[in-house]
């Protein structure tokens, strides 16, 4: 089932066929911030184990004739896997479900959300979260959250602008061997 999304933009949702697809995202995403690390593929595991009816995933599609670059799937003997899609997808929103660790509720999270460069800037990323939050306040819901890495900046805009406030910072600490 495809909606509408934006002109020229169509959403459909995501299925078991779209894994690799929602890994592929995943990586161009670490990649865009963590340009020094090359491997990714534990990503892979993160969605064989989370990834399920409870956890849907959606995708944009781009209806357009614009010439754009659309992200290689591979597998990890590095063969062309199938196109999901006869219209390449190029953003997608990936939801879960969380618990208030304050309040002990259940809450819906945004696992991911990634619009390929070439389309960023133009409401699509809005108009999914815009989705994210009705289809928490469908399940009854009374909070969203997410995770975003600090050196990601616009992320940080767009989620500061759509009303999203910092519960509790994430804190690391390498440690020696």
């Amino acid at each position: 089932m495809t909606d509408l999304l934006l002109n020229n933009y169509q959403q459909r949702r995501g299925s078991g066929k779209d894994k690799a697809l929602l890994v592929k995202f995943m990586q161009l995403t670490y990649q865009e911030l963590f340009l020094e690390q090359q491997d990714f593929s534990h990503l892979a595991v993160t969605v064989e184990r989370y990834f399920s009816q409870e956890t849907p995933l959606w995708l944009v599609e781009f209806l357009g004739s614009e010439e754009q670059e659309t992200p290689s799937i591979s597998n990890e003997q590095g063969g062309l896997i199938r196109k999901v899609s006869a219209v390449p997808a190029i953003a997608c929103l990936w939801l879960g479900n969380a618990v208030d660790q304050v309040q002990g509720d259940r809450f819906s999270h945004i696992f991911l959300l990634y619009v390929n460069p070439n389309h960023r800037r133009r409401g699509i990323g809005s108009a999914l979260m815009r989705h994210a939050e009705n289809w928490a306040k469908s399940k009854g819901d009374r909070q969203i959250g997410l995770q975003v890495f600090e050196i990601n900046t616009p992320a940080v805009n767009l989620y500061h602008k759509l009303g999203y406030q910092t519960q509790s910072l994430w804190m690391v600490k390498p440690l020696s061997k």
